[in-house]
């Protein structure tokens, strides 16, 4: 499947593992730990996706995030997702203003969903209604208002937030809406090593006075998606990844016993481009101009995780998705 390599693919592949090496470097000094996520983060911005992460209060996501913005020297916006939230509030709305002859006429006003980065903070927060609001943009690049079409920029990245733990005056994302994310990154609470530096970094004097310095520009991340699209794969792995996906669903493939009892609808096809695209994304992370069996596994449970929809006796006797398609994942893995 897909293209040869170009003459200077792998020149191409080496400055991009330079490139996530000075992005950790600086990543570092301003976050504890949490070098997982980043990659996670960087593979999703480079396979032209977006993230929905997943974590409770306090573990510093929202930092993070502008750091990374900060690096990648891309613009950043954040909106706090209330339940009086309104679409108007992300997208922007017509205002009426006077022209030079006296007369009024409307102007549109972009909302904060104009930038390359944006951050919907605890997204499951707003109503139904303003939640939608971002379908379009995710997935066309583009909001309509009044009629009229308005282009979002060719890099737009969504970072949504939820928070598991408390689940009062929340809206549960749609599964149609969790579809349009690219991976779900679980942030866990950190390490008693980590915790340790977390409260000496902020203690220090200098701690907020760091200089982050910018590893990459828009231009350079267009540039590089433009050569990590023609990496090749091999009909082998592009099979293991389709019986991977087809698998999630109840009465297809392995572990069908498994799937039948605890999976109501699996896996869409996004799911599988989003793992094809990811361990694209990994391999040339890793320096390397072909995709394994290893690079879809670290990225499957990120990509389909938020897919699956659990039936009710997956959620009394505590089975997870992660469960589910790990199951899956050694069963295929067995025979490849």
């Amino acid at each position: 499947m897909g293209q040869k390599p170009l003459k200077d693919f792998s020149t191409d592949l080496g400055t991009i593992r330079e490139t996530l090496i000075s992005i950790e470097k600086e990543f570092g000094k301003r976050i504890i730990g949490n070098a997982g996520i980043l990659r996670s983060i960087i593979i999703a911005l480079l396979s032209n996706g977006h993230v929905l992460l997943e974590g409770a209060p306090g573990l510093g996501k929202t930092l993070m995030i502008r750091t990374i913005a900060r690096i990648l020297d891309l613009d950043f916006k954040r909106v706090q997702f209330t339940p009086d939230l309104m679409p108007a509030d992300i997208i922007g709305t017509n205002i009426i203003v006077e022209d030079g002859t006296g007369g009024r006429q409307f102007r549109f006003e972009q909302g904060p969903i104009f930038t390359h980065i944006l951050l919907a903070d605890e997204i499951n927060r707003a109503s139904p209604k303003t939640q939608s609001a971002l379908l379009q943009a995710m997935e066309e690049h583009e909001v309509t208002v009044f009629g009229k079409n308005y282009n979002l920029d060719e890099i737009f990245f969504t970072l949504a937030t939820q928070n598991p733990i408390e689940m009062a005056g929340t809206y549960p994302l749609p599964e149609a809406q969790l579809d349009r994310f690219f991976f779900k990154i679980l942030v866990p609470y950190p390490s008693e090593e980590h915790l340790k530096q977390i409260g000496i970094l902020n203690m220090s004097e200098n701690s907020s006075k760091k200089s982050i310095q910018k590893v990459l520009s828009p231009d350079r991340i267009l540039q590089m998606r433009e050569t990590l699209k023609k990496m090749p794969i091999t009909d082998r792995i592009y099979d293991f990844a389709v019986d991977l996906v087809k698998s999630t669903h109840p009465g297809m493939g392995e572990g069908s016993e498994t799937v039948s009892r605890y999976v109501r609808y699996g896996a869409s096809p996004r799911g599988l481009n989003a793992i094809l695209a990811a361990s694209r994304v990994s391999a040339a992370l890793d320096g390397r101009a072909n995709i394994s069996v290893e690079d879809i596994e670290s990225n499957y449970l990120p990509a389909l995780r938020h897919r699956l929809v659990m039936r009710f006796e997956g959620e009394i006797e505590g089975v997870t998705p992660e469960a589910v398609l790990q199951g899956i994942f050694h069963s295929l893995k067995k025979r490849f």
